[in-house]
């Protein structure tokens, strides 16, 4: 069992690589994705029959310099040197959206935006009324704050 194991170490190399990518796709930052450019080395090694340690020491090797090569220049193509990304709700700031049941001055109501319908609340003094449009402005946790579209004419 050890004999086969030690004979086809590519195939644990192999697994490293593809688990590291499926890591990479819930994180996004290019830094998993590093360990599994190793990974690949470390499985190229051992395809040429080098012995364990030189595997190790490839996997080590080429998951550093992809940490200080691949990685800056991933995240400067992908991301576009975007320092703030927004994400999630916060993406939300400034989008237009639709009510979808009243939102009252004092209380809450319901705006669609995309497809999505968020709990809302205003800041204004009156109730707007369904079928309005309207502006995201803010945001506390999951509930955003609406005002009315302002229309230039």
């Amino acid at each position: 069992m050890i004999e086969y194991f030690l004979a086809n170490l590519w195939q644990l190399w192999a697994a490293i690589a593809v688990i590291c990518l499926i890591l990479e796709l819930t994180s996004g930052d290019f830094f998993i994705i590093c360990f599994s450019i190793g990974a690949v080395f470390g499985t190229l090694a051992a395809l040429l029959g080098l012995n364990g340690y030189v595997q190790i020491v490839a996997f080590v090797c080429f998951s550093v310099l992809s940490i200080f090569l691949v990685r800056p220049v991933a995240l400067r193509y992908l991301h576009r040197n975007e320092s703030n990304r927004v994400s999630n709700a916060d993406a939300l700031m400034g989008r237009m959206g639709r009510v979808v049941e009243t939102v009252k001055a004092d209380g809450f109501g319901r705006v669609q935006i995309d497809g999505d319908i968020w709990k809302a609340v205003t800041n204004e003094p009156t109730d707007i009324a369904t079928g309005t449009n309207v502006r995201v402005v803010g945001r506390e946790s999951t509930i955003i704050t609406v005002e009315k579209e302002m229309k230039n004419n």
